[in-house]
């Protein structure tokens, strides 16, 4: 309805810059992203002082790979007012050279999830070809373990809840997106599900569990050795670690690639397993998904804690 009315009343002439922007929102929502940024193009026009349309012009250029211009896009933004936190977030793998941010903006991740929500589950599987819960989970369920209690960490709508939950005694989530946590807790998997980070989530007074779980979920975090940390603190010493990650390129530990995910080094993960008292169990690579239909490399692993020396 508010498409439609937006669609009316930007058509005439003396359209609005505020209608425009209203409209190419609309469009973005329809899938119809030329469309939309025609119609950012016109309320730049009319308004180029307009934040949220520079922004929103920046992120489809950046999709389409004009990283230069993206970049100036999301400068423009900045430049009148556009929230400071997120547009340097959004400028850092644009920009040669310039380290990335050791975290992603909170509010980036859990508007894109909270958004994203009641497609999440097929757009995952059916369009990107998702199936890194299924390879991280594939050795521990083959092997005929049983958890007594597990910890998934940004759990989104239950996939590794309803894939462990034949091998536990009781499933714990937590997610940032209030929609998600809706729909993995009405999966039926969990004996609770939290909204918040996983560091809290993690560091809150509770059982040792024996399995924790991060499925496609660093690519969203960053820096991790405040995780591994509070991992090791919260898992039983015959507890597992089980998560993926998204590869970084060759010579990079930690890489914000242009698609706003983090990718990590094999080298920079065995570095903090070590630092952080645990060991190698297992480790293999796998795809995680599709991007523009090709496979983006993952790195899985199983780690545990290391014996005392």
């Amino acid at each position: 309805m508010r498409c439609g009315r937006a669609w009316r009343r930007a058509r005439p002439a003396a359209s609005t810059a505020p209608l425009q922007l209203s409209l190419a929102l609309c469009l973005l929502r329809l899938q119809q992203p030329a469309e939309a940024l025609a119609a950012l193009d016109r309320a730049l026009a009319l308004d180029p002082t307009l934040a949220e349309a520079w922004s929103q012009r920046g992120s489809l250029l950046r999709d389409v790979g004009e990283y230069a211009e993206a970049a100036r896009c999301f400068e423009q933004a900045l430049a009148h007012g556009g929230d400071e936190a997120l547009h340097r977030f959004y400028l850092a793998p644009m920009r040669a050279g310039e380290a990335a941010p050791a975290q992603p903006p909170r509010a980036y991740v859990e508007a894109l999830f909270d958004g994203y929500a009641d497609d999440f589950q097929h757009h995952l599987l059916q369009d990107l070809k998702y199936q890194a819960h299924e390879t991280l989970l594939a050795p521990l369920r083959a092997d005929g373990e049983r958890f007594p209690l597990v910890l998934d960490l940004g759990c989104g709508t239950g996939l590794c809840g309803r894939l462990i939950r034949p091998h536990a005694g009781a499933v714990d989530g937590v997610d940032l997106a209030p929609a998600m946590v809706e729909q993995a807790r009405a999966s039926g998997a969990y004996r609770r599900v939290e909204r918040g980070n996983l560091l809290g989530f993690l560091r809150a007074r509770g059982e040792p569990a024996d399995l924790v779980i991060a499925a496609d979920v660093f690519i969203y975090v960053g820096a991790l050795d405040e995780v591994f940390a509070a991992v090791r603190e919260r898992l039983r010493p015959t507890g597992c670690f089980a998560f993926s990650v998204e590869l970084a390129d060759d010579g990079e530990e930690l890489l914000l690639r242009p698609s706003l995910r983090y990718a990590h080094s094999r080298a920079y993960i065995e570095r903090l397993a070590q630092a952080h008292g645990f060991r190698v169990r297992q480790a293999w690579e796998a795809p995680l998904r599709e991007d523009q239909q090709k496979p983006v490399p993952g790195l899985y692993l199983l780690l545990e804690p290391a014996p005392p020396v």
